[in-house]
């Protein structure tokens, strides 16, 4: 299959990725096939792409004249088969649960052919796992996107043990024609690379709340306005490398390396979320969320809203939207 062979996508998988992969596509202009098990799951994901579509014609990614034709570019079906018969490019957004992806595999297999290109966007499970008992597990590959895809430019690629180098350079390839930033890891990694660099700085946090050092909010605060701003703007290797000067990110690791040799000994190193520390972080999060202004989110609904808006804005400046 060459790139552009694909013209349609089926999302195998309503629920809060799935639904935003699906709006994803169709913004690019592609037809889309959204499967679940059953009529409230599919209305479910309707009403939130409507939801999401009302956001980004607010904040001027998309004008009212656009809208129709993109809710119209999709179908819902509760029937496989409608699904991903047509369908060139198959993501599948099912439940984290080995058995379930084994059987969603299965079902896709029956109805497809061969060269259809399917991809799971499992947050952690190994591809090789989820594809081993499929007839072509050469065209099983994993493509994590980061919630939600229809904003977050990153895609991680995963192989497969017998996953295709083809198959994974066409994925690729097409996602960079979508506008999205794909990588793609060596080998298969638990958790890939975003979430074990997410819960590394997460258990940091966990680490400090729990030894009194600071408070869930301010730990928040730390993250948004101290590092979070440089790497919103590029990654943390780059960041040393300007914090080297002249000397780059080698000069800064040298120059940093006393004070960070000690840092790192201190720092937490536990294998388990601690089973205390869900509702010590729900009710710092509560506490936090009372002290915003509505104008930034002070409830999920209005929270959600913010987190788009800062999203839509800063990817124009990174010209991705």
């Amino acid at each position: 299959m060459k790139l552009e062979n694909i013209k349609c996508v089926s999302c195998v998988g309503a629920g809060v990725i799935g639904y935003s992969w699906a709006l994803y596509f169709s913004l690019k202009g592609l037809d889309v096939n959204v499967y679940d098990i059953n009529n409230e799951a599919l209305d479910l994901a309707k009403s939130r792409i409507s939801k999401s579509l009302e956001s980004l014609v607010q904040n001027g990614v998309v004008v009212d004249s656009e809208v129709d034709d993109i809710m119209n570019r999709i179908i819902y079906t509760s029937d496989m088969e409608e699904a991903v018969k047509n369908a060139q490019f198959i993501v599948e957004s099912g439940p984290e649960n080995y058995d379930v992806k084994k059987s969603l595999v299965e079902e896709m297999e029956k109805y497809t052919s061969s060269k259809t290109i399917i991809v799971s966007s499992t947050s952690g499970l190994l591809i090789s796992k989820i594809a081993e008992n499929a007839k072509n597990p050469e065209r099983f590959i994993g493509a994590h996107p980061y919630n939600p895809p229809h904003l977050i430019p990153l895609v991680e690629i995963t192989k497969g043990d017998k996953s295709s180098d083809e198959v994974v350079s066409l994925a690729k390839e097409f996602y960079k024609s979508i506008g999205k930033e794909p990588i793609v890891l060596q080998k298969e990694a638990l958790g890939f690379i975003c979430n074990r660099l997410q819960m590394a700085l997460y258990r940091e946090v966990i680490d400090l709340v729990r030894r009194g050092v600071c408070s869930i909010e301010d730990a928040d605060k730390a993250v948004t306005f101290g590092p979070g701003l440089r790497w919103g703007i590029m990654g943390p290797s780059l960041v040393f490398q300007l914090g080297g000067g002249e000397y780059g990110i080698a000069g800064a690791l040298k120059h940093m390396g006393p004070s960070a040799n000690m840092w790192l000994e201190d720092m937490a190193c536990f294998k388990e979320i601690p089973e205390d520390f869900a509702m010590i972080a729900q009710k710092g999060v509560d506490e936090e969320i009372k002290n915003r202004d509505e104008s930034i989110g002070n409830d999920n609904s209005s929270l959600e809203s913010y987190r788009d808006k800062m999203l839509i804005e800063l990817l124009k400046l990174h010209n991705k939207l």
